[in-house]
């Protein structure tokens, strides 16, 4: 990332850019005296240093970051409006974001746990963030859940430490969460880095082409380097003797010119199928089985260039899923409507009112023109130009064109459940997730699952967690409860 500015040559300086005489000693009331608050290079640096944190996410606070370029293979121009996506061949600059979900800033990248995947498009009609998993599910379905499944998920209030109990209390009590808890414990849910795992929008997502036609659409990141997956064990000792394992990894292949790249695929659902298919397509805990609607190659995704500083590139990186341009929208996935408030909430609160606008996160290809305006960190960009709309001087207006297309609704207000469709259950995928799986992937789960399970103090917990399992496949929890049983001594 460009500074402008020469910051290796000339003298030392304070932040206001006066000289700095001396940066070894304080200045003090003589030789052995008290320090002097006249010494505005130390109360510069001390003050500056205090503040050289931000508030790390609350999900996702682990991470590594790098540019790239994304490049349209084939035509979906019957599918999308969507500029960047208009011609076969065009390239449009990228930064994604990986990280893990549950772990704080300090914690190790070779951990069992979900891997955020946070892409944003550099379009010239605007930043347009994919923010998804290495997972196509997740937990739950509604997003009034997602603190209280946070929070059993992060340290207990008492004991200072994740627990088993509050983990698997929640999960047992959320049946939908069978699938993804699958998919976790299983040999994927330890990436060997990020360079070797695939990523998926998870969500739902309209796409509408210039006709004004609807489309549903998921998508898909086939990495091209091979899945690679690393046993508990080895996670263990990686994660002890090299804690930053997957940011180096990431870091050095982009170094030695071995650039990472993902085929990337959507699955494409016509909007009028929607209200009769077998299951509810804007159900997070669910997929669209490949059978019903198959992936359908679009592009390439290369990683080819390192961010120069972590902090300002990867820290301060912002994404919102509510970042579309015209040609994408949302869709009714009560998942995704949450997040479509919540991921800029938190950046706003974490990095300040005017996150869009720092270096890695402001529009490349274009500019961002509104009337917002002042509050931290602001950067005077707008000058004497008015901040407010319609106005007689010149000043930017609406374009009449909605980004995406209206989605008919209808019924009462209320707080309603996820609409069930014919072959919706909690169990029915996750259960067709374990008999996909060899004998010797069956093996590994189940050891997985018994690990973390058997840590359970209630036997309560462990009953109705185990029961749920059994409603995904008899076999799958007869062989959990005998391998919990064995672990606990029962």
């Amino acid at each position: 990332m460009s500074t402008g500015y020469d910051h290796t040559a000339g003298p030392l300086t304070t932040e206001s850019g006066a000289p700095i005489a001396s940066n070894n000693q304080s200045e003090a009331a003589g030789p052995g005296g008290p320090l002097l608050i006249q010494d505005q290079v130390l109360l510069e640096k001390l003050a500056h240093f205090n503040r050289e944190r931000i508030p790390e996410r609350v999900v996702h606070a682990r991470g590594a970051g790098a540019y790239g370029t994304f490049t349209v293979t084939a035509d979906v121009t019957a599918y999308t409006r969507a500029a960047f996506l208009s011609e076969v061949g065009k390239e449009t600059e990228t930064f994604l974001r990986f990280s893990t979900v549950a772990g704080s800033l300090g914690s190790a990248d070779a951990v069992r746990d979900p891997r955020g995947w946070a892409l944003k498009f550099y379009t010239e009609e605007g930043n347009y963030d994919l923010v998804g998993n290495n997972t196509p599910v997740f937990f739950i379905r509604d997003a009034i859940k997602f603190p209280d499944f946070i929070h059993t998920q992060k340290r207990d209030p008492y004991t200072g430490s994740q627990e088993a109990d509050n983990v698997w209390d929640f999960w047992s009590h959320s049946p939908e969460s069978v699938h993804q808890v699958t998919w976790l414990f299983g040999d994927r849910g330890i990436p060997a880095s990020y360079r070797h795992m695939d990523g998926f929008g998870s969500h739902t997502y309209q796409w509408v082409n210039e006709a004004g036609e609807q489309f549903w659409v998921k998508y898909h990141f086939k990495t091209d380097q091979g899945i690679r997956n690393l046993t508990q064990a080895e996670a263990d000792a990686l994660a002890g003797t090299d804690p930053d394992s997957h940011q180096r990894d990431l870091r050095e292949a982009i170094e030695r010119g071995e650039y990472p790249s993902w085929t990337v695929q959507v699955q494409i659902m016509p909007a009028a199928e929607a209200a009769t298919y077998r299951f509810n397509p804007f159900d997070l805990t669910k997929v669209w089985p490949n059978a019903d609607y198959p992936r359908i190659t679009i592009g390439k995704l290369e990683l080819n260039r390192n961010p120069e500083n972590v902090f300002a590139e990867v820290e301060q990186s912002a994404f919102s899923p509510a970042h579309f341009v015209p040609g994408i929208g949302p869709s009714p996935d009560k998942m995704l409507q949450g997040r479509l408030f919540a991921y800029g909430d938190a950046h706003r609160y974490r990095v300040g009112v005017n996150a869009d606008q720092l270096p890695v996160n402001r529009p490349h290809a274009t500019v961002a023109r509104n009337g917002n305006r002042d509050g931290l960190g602001y950067d005077g960009r707008h000058g004497r130009s008015r901040n407010y709309e319609p106005n007689s001087f010149g000043g930017p207006a609406e374009t009449g064109r909605p980004l995406w297309a209206p989605v008919q609704v209808a019924g009462a207000t209320g707080a309603w459940e996820t609409p069930r469709h014919a072959e919706d259950d909690d169990f029915v995928q996750a259960g067709n997730l374990y008999r996909l799986m060899s004998a010797d992937e069956q093996d590994r789960l189940i050891a997985n699952l018994a690990g973390f399970l058997a840590k359970v103090g209630r036997d309560d917990i462990v009953e109705r967690a185990v029961g749920n399992f059994a409603k995904a496949d008899e076999q799958y929890g007869k062989r959990l409860a005998a391998a919990v049983a064995e672990l606990r001594g029962r």
